[in-house]
């Protein structure tokens, strides 16, 4: 197998393929960072490295049997946990308690290739307080060649009891030029590439993400939206119906990233408001709509709610003046 498909894992994983080596790799790992950078490619590539019969320099061999094992998820040695199905078919939202007796029970015996036991709990900050806490045990008592290792994206969700005796291993968002670099060769222009990377806050896949979707245009939109507002050529009622009558919950979430993107990049770049107090206001009001589309889900008076926060939005946007200073792609330039 080759090295993980992340440029940005390179350095992680170089970490973690020599703590192996020099049996330095814990027998708990806590797999976390930056949600959505490649955690499960960095968790699934370590397992297969673990359970590989003829491990090369820097990975798994990819040929052995316990590697074709590991590809067709049928190796004996190896038990993933995540959130199952419930009658109705959707997924539980939380892994049970049964779940993990049942892994620390797999845990006692012996390996069926006499090698290494490797599980994979994902994602392990959705165990309940009793899952976690039967999974101290496995943690408290570890056997040679055993291996746990959890991917969470809110690691701080689980029980210090639990995070205390994991290995931490954390994946964090690269550099702007390895994110601009990958995201050239998957085939995006480069000035496309910077403009989204600067609204995902830095985050390649995110940026990726948005540009496959047509994301940038819907964010263009809605950015026009909130400054028509401010220059008094729409309503707060007018942009909330346009909103609720396509995809409400997206709009809201894309006003919050052009939100959150004008007011970081107002404050590194040196476009000033008009007091530092405003600032913190672009910040009250992004938590106010994260709020908002949670409420999308319950039946009230959806257009009011919606009119509501975008008058909020132009309160603590203040001027129009401050909102094309903020979003200027000549703004910050040396």
């Amino acid at each position: 197998m080759s090295a993980p498909a992340y440029p940005w894992l390179e350095s992680t994983w170089g970490q973690l393929v020599r703590a192996h080596q020099e049996q330095r790799l814990g027998h708990g790992l806590l797999v976390g960072g930056v949600a959505g950078l490649g955690q499960e490619v960095l968790c699934a590539r370590l397992a297969a490295l673990l359970l590989c019969e003829k491990p090369g320099a820097e990975a798994a061999c990819g040929s052995c049997r316990g590697c074709q094992w590991v590809q067709a998820d049928a190796h004996p040695d190896l038990q993933r946990v995540t959130l199952i199905a419930r009658d109705d078919g959707k997924l539980k939202q939380e892994i049970a308690v049964d779940q993990i007796r049942e892994l620390s029970r797999w845990f006692a015996l012996s390996p069926h290739r006499g090698g290494a036991q490797v599980a994979l709990i994902d994602p392990a900050d959705r165990m309940g307080a009793a899952a976690a806490n039967a999974l101290l045990k496995t943690l408290e008592e570890p056997a040679p060649d055993r291996f746990l290792i959890l991917r969470a994206d809110q690691p701080e969700r689980l029980p210090q009891t639990v995070r205390s005796r994991c290995q931490r291993v954390l994946v964090r968002l690269p550099d702007a030029d390895t994110a601009l670099q990958w995201l050239a060769a998957r085939g995006h222009p480069a000035d496309q590439a910077g403009e989204a990377l600067a609204v995902a806050d830095g985050h390649p896949v995110e940026a990726d993400r948005l540009l496959a979707e047509q994301g940038m245009q819907r964010l263009r939109g809605v950015r026009a939206d909130l400054r028509a507002m401010l220059e008094r050529k729409a309503t707060a009622q007018s942009v909330a119906r346009r909103w609720l009558g396509g995809d409400g919950d997206q709009a809201i979430r894309d006003a919050v990233r052009v939100v959150r993107s004008l007011g970081w990049d107002a404050a590194r770049g040196g476009a000033r408001l008009t007091a530092p107090e405003e600032f913190h206001k672009l910040a009250a009001w992004s938590v106010r709509a994260d709020a908002a589309r949670r409420h999308l889900a319950v039946p009230l008076r959806h257009e009011l709610m919606l009119t509501d926060l975008l008058s909020a939005w132009t309160e603590a946007a203040g001027s129009v003046r401050w909102f094309d200073q903020a979003a200027s792609p000549e703004r910050g330039k040396a």
